[in-house]
């Protein structure tokens, strides 16, 4: 299961990846890829993970575990920031022990 959402990540992280018929030059600054590569898309692809793990060990119903992922997945900055303000995290973990 967890080998499953890796690779769906990763293919996540592939399709956001510039594709053009133009040779790509590589840039001396690694922040002027964004969110397809470099050190910004590795922190949001870090905290997408760190998201995934809280969600399927939270004790919620598994039809908001699935909203939720997909929501994260389709959308990772923008759900990653709403996940964090929006999800009600504290009523769901009385199962585990929450992420910092």
């Amino acid at each position: 299961m967890l080998f499953f959402i890796l690779t769906a990540l990763l293919s996540s992280l592939a399709i956001a990846a510039p594709v053009s018929d133009e040779i790509i030059t590589i840039q001396e600054n690694a922040w002027g890829y964004g969110a397809g590569g470099g050190i910004v898309g590795l922190i949001i692809f870090i905290l997408d993970v760190l998201v995934f793990i809280e969600l399927f060990k939270s004790s919620r119903p598994a039809s908001h575990k699935i909203l939720w992922g997909l929501f994260v997945f389709f959308f990772p900055i923008l759900g990653l920031i709403i996940y964090y303000l929006f999800s009600n995290r504290q009523n769901y973990t009385h199962n585990y022990e929450a992420l910092p």
